[in-house]
């Protein structure tokens, strides 16, 4: 696939590891901007090595979170090191980090210095717990974020431990925000010609949406807890069980969409029941009007629930297992997930671009690539290097 997008000719210097950072930078390199991902020589970030599944020991998230990147070794840590960075960023837009907070000072590289040779340079910084506050220098992951802001709290059944999802949501969530903290930025440049700094945390992410748990308990003392496969008060919105073993999602929750249920399950009076008519009614009747959906159900196979639950206009869906979704016609109608072909693991199928434009639309132009890749032709193009001093640097550890 090709296209310019609409980030073309933004450039974005990102440095640090794992996912919340990198997201960021996958989510803008995505729309096309120009994304050098700085990683330590000889390592590279742990992304390469992460991900539950492996082929033939390469990790296969890499390619995914590090898409339409280009790979550039540096080592932070020498002062040779931090000058070519500096001299990167001081003609780049935009710089993400995800270090824990303190450390690109230490490097010599605090905001107000990179800001004074650049004063257009949007800083995004991406941490556990953000750059203040009595918790800002932990170590924080995005599991930890989630529990510690809530969320953790609220998935589950009330009698067992709090489960998590089986992917990073924190991170990604922080991911989102720092994109939308970017975007947000470069708007407010065009007017003021200078950068800022954005500062996510990770919690921050988190709590920003948690709805509205945090109104209901200051205005009531409420404590949202967890209710297993359904929201309280939401009815009927919950999984139910179908006559071939399976589940299906059936949110009737609607008022008109209520009726049409009704009518569909061969019980129109339930919708004009006092104790089922309103929203209201039907949530504190939740556990009584569930079990009457479920025998409903049960009598049935998926597929005839479906047709049927489709046809009426109730909103339903399968719950999917991964093979389900990438063989979903829709999801292949739509272009929702692409094949890419690679070198490295041959056809990978990984999600599209989202959102999609319809002039300027973003698209997967490449996989992560090889620890170093663009080392030379980065440096070339941004410093003017040539091939022997690039080689000097190699041989000096520092790239």
């Amino acid at each position: 696939m090709s296209g310019a997008g609409a980030l073309d000719g933004l450039r974005v210097v990102e440095m640090g590891s794992f996912i919340a950072g990198p997201f960021c930078g996958q989510l803008l390199a995505d729309q096309g901007a120009h994304v050098v991902k700085i990683e330590p020589p000889g390592t590279g970030d742990s992304m390469r090595q992460w991900g539950v599944v492996q082929r033939e020991g390469k990790a296969l998230w890499w390619p995914v979170i590090a898409r339409n990147k280009r790979s550039l070794t540096l080592d932070l840590r020498q002062p040779e090191g931090t000058e070519i960075a500096r001299a990167l960023l001081a003609e780049a837009d935009v710089l993400i980090e995800n270090f824990r907070p303190g450390t690109i000072e230490r490097w010599g590289m605090a905001p107000d210095v990179l800001q004074a040779a650049n004063p257009r340079l949007i800083i995004a910084r991406v941490s556990g717990f953000g750059q203040t506050g009595p918790y800002s220098t932990r170590v924080g992951f995005g599991a930890i974020a989630e529990a510690m802001a809530g969320m953790r709290s609220l998935g589950g059944f009330p009698d067992q431990p709090p489960p998590r999802a089986g992917l990073s949501i924190g991170d990604s969530l922080a991911g989102m925000f720092t994109t939308i903290g970017v975007l947000s930025a470069l708007n407010a440049r065009h007017a003021s010609g200078r950068g800022q700094v954005i500062d996510v945390g990770i919690t921050d992410a988190v709590l920003g949406v948690m709805e509205s748990v945090f109104a209901e308990h200051s205005a009531t003392g409420a404590v949202r807890r967890r209710t297993g496969t359904g929201l309280p008060g939401i009815a009927p919105s919950n999984l139910y069980p179908t006559a071939d073993g399976q589940w299906v999602l059936v949110a009737g929750n609607g008022d008109a969409i209520f009726r049409r249920l009704a009518e569909l399950m061969g019980q129109p009076a339930l919708a004009t029941d006092p104790r089922y008519a309103t929203h209201r009614a039907r949530g504190e009747r939740q556990a009584e009007l569930d079990a009457l959906v479920a025998a409903w159900t049960a009598t049935l196979p998926l597929t005839a629930l479906l047709e049927g639950l489709d046809a009426a206009g109730v909103p339903a869906g399968p719950v999917a297992g991964i093979d389900d979704a990438a063989a979903n016609p829709h999801f292949q109608a739509r272009g929702a997930l692409v094949e890419v072909e690679t070198e490295d693991y041959g056809a990978l199928t990984m999600q599209a671009v989202v959102p999609r434009l319809s002039e300027t639309p973003g698209a997967v132009r490449w996989v992560g690539p090889r620890l170093g890749e663009h080392t030379e032709e980065v440096l070339r193009e941004a410093l003017g290097l040539d091939a022997e001093a690039v080689e000097g640097l190699r041989a000096r550890g520092i790239v």
